[in-house]
């Protein structure tokens, strides 16, 4: 695989709403983050991906745009966003920036003059489709509850929304909105964007027959996924985006939610000019029942079948395409809360999962937060949330007859508040994050879990990160973590996940707990070393004794170099 700048890089993930109020209006801004672009740097990131900042009534925080060439008034101005890209330059950090294609809102210009009549020429910019019988024309659910399509009385036809009826979808199939689209794109690499992270991007290709989801109870809806997940022209529309972008140097990350390996290794090989690599969400369902209703099951994790996940996708794409590593993001809960342990040993799981995630072949994604282990909330009220998914699934299982306890179970567990809370910069009012009331109220345990408290911990877990990072850009061991082979040991084991790189002349070896009891094995046959030394772990420096045997404690992690 030919080399790419990106290869070493490090992505940290900023929602902007919740990053950093300058202006102290309550909402994080974008010169909240020039303002914290030292700490980034500090951390030792290469690359912000910021979550969507252009002109949006905010009914889905962003996801639903209404400019793609003005920077929302709440965020700040397109000088400020230009000022923030000089800036983050200037420390040797690029700005991704966070582009929906899928869908715009309701409120875009092109949707108001769509709408206003079947002969106008931007009407098939979106899918607008007449009754059937009297109803939607198909059975299709939204993300976000109810039918995906919602019925415009003024034209007496419906028009698609995969997620809200303020997000309808745009027709990729009419290329003079796709001409427009690219012209966006262009807008912002010339303005110095060195990457773009494409919202829902594998949904942008819809089988044209629009078919019903067959076996759904009349009157009731389902999601069309196999309708629209990686379409009949996707690949087709990849390559003209490609075209389009490719004259900037600019790294691409698509998020393809219910992708196969098979569909990755098409988005991803370099010689097809698509993208650069995908979101999967394969690992994210480890502790979840049959989607979509089951993403709010509270089931125990599958360990064994989360190695596996893990295992097959760095099997599957390593030489071919490009992996995207990731804990935690915008949609889901926080990972220390998730997948580690947020109390007593919470800074030792989390320094456990980062061990286990960034020693991995790809692209690693730090959530901001996650470098200093903030945790999932517990509000008792649910007029504390946000969310519209959250708060329309609230709203939907309570007339079902579900409890309000029943359901907080599920929220604290898995709402995507649970990422949006303030990030906790020090133990003041608010966290640090504005000297306003916030537009989400921040976590309690702020007090102790904030950004001052661990710069000042020599031992914490942000330290601890700058070390990963340091391993995979600047060591010795750069090569081997970036571009070597994986294989998963002891695949059986109930509670450890090791596996081994290997590249050229050096052999790394990853032993992770991700259980809170001792564990202890022999080592000495599976990795057949004749020398060993450690590397990096969150506990004591230990190596196997004479016999191979090992003993790892609750949530410990060891890398070593084996020889």
């Amino acid at each position: 695989m030919d080399p790419k700048w990106w290869h070493k890089s490090v992505v940290y993930q900023i929602y902007p709403k919740s990053f950093y109020d300058a202006n102290n209006d309550g909402t994080g801004d974008i010169q909240g983050i020039t303002d914290k672009l030292d700490y980034l740097q500090a951390l030792g990131i290469d690359i912000i991906w910021i979550c969507p900042v252009n002109r949006s009534p905010m009914a889905d925080n962003g996801y639903d745009i209404s400019d793609y060439y003005e920077i929302a008034p709440e965020f700040g101005t397109n000088e400020q966003f230009e000022q923030l890209i000089g800036e983050a330059d200037r420390r040797g950090i690029k700005i991704m920036m966070d582009l929906v294609i899928n869908h715009t809102s309701d409120e875009h210009p092109w949707f108001i003059v769509s709408r206003s009549g079947k002969d106008n020429p931007k009407r098939d910019w979106y899918i607008w489709r007449e009754p059937k019988q009297g109803r939607e024309p198909n059975n299709w659910a939204s993300y976000f509850s109810g039918s995906a399509w919602e019925f415009d009385s003024l034209t007496g036809e419906y028009y698609l929304h995969l997620y809200s009826k303020q997000q309808p979808d745009l027709n990729w199939e009419n290329q003079q909105m796709r001409e427009e689209i690219y012209r966006v794109i262009r807008y912002w690499a010339e303005k110095g964007v060195k990457g773009f992270r494409f919202d829902v991007i594998s949904k942008l290709s819809k089988h044209q027959d629009f078919p019903d989801v067959p076996d759904v109870e009349e009157g009731s809806y389902a999601l069309g996924r196999r309708y629209y997940l990686d379409g009949p022209r996707i690949h087709e529309f990849m390559k003209e985006i490609h075209q389009v972008y490719e004259p900037y140097d600019i790294v691409t990350v698509g998020e393809t939610s219910g992708v196969t390996i098979e569909n990755a290794r098409l988005y991803t090989e370099p010689s097809r000019k698509e993208l650069d690599m995908v979101f999967q969400f394969d690992h994210m369902a480890v502790d979840a029942g049959p989607y979509p209703a089951g993403k709010w099951e509270v089931s125990p994790f599958r360990f064994l079948e989360f190695k596996e996940i893990m295992s097959r996708w760095q099997k599957g794409l390593h030489g071919i395409g490009w992996n995207s590593l990731y804990w935690s993001n915008h949609d889901q809960p926080r990972a220390v809360s998730r997948f580690g342990n947020d109390g007593k040993y919470r800074v030792k799981s989390a320094k456990m999962l980062a061990t286990c995630l960034h020693l991995m072949q790809g692209t690693p994604y730090i959530y901001q937060g996650e470098e200093i282990g903030m945790t999932n909330v517990k509000f008792e009220s649910i007029e504390d949330y946000n969310d519209i998914e959250l708060l329309n699934m609230y709203k939907e299982n309570l007339q079902k007859g579900h409890t309000h306890e029943e359901l907080m179970q599920k929220i604290w567990a898995k709402g995507r508040d649970n990422a949006r809370t303030p990030m906790q910069w020090d133990d003041g009012e608010h966290a640090g994050f504005s000297q306003s009331s916030p537009w989400l109220k921040v976590n309690p345990n702020y007090k102790h879990i904030n950004v001052k408290t661990a710069i000042a911990d020599p031992d914490s877990l942000f330290y601890y990160y700058k070390r990963l990072i340091g391993l995979r850009k600047d060591s010795e061991y750069s090569d081997v973590i970036v571009y070597g082979s994986y294989d998963l040991l002891f695949a059986s084991h109930p509670r450890l996940y090791i596996y081994k790189r290997s590249h050229m002349d050096k052999t790394l070896v990853v032993i992770c707990n991700f259980f809170d009891q001792t564990e202890t094995i022999d080592v000495k046959d599976e990795l057949h070393y004749k020398e060993i030394q450690y590397v990096i772990g969150n506990g004591d420096v230990t190596i196997p004794g004479e016999d191979g045997s090992l003993s790892l404690s609750p949530y410990e992690c060891m890398v070593y170099e084996i020889d």
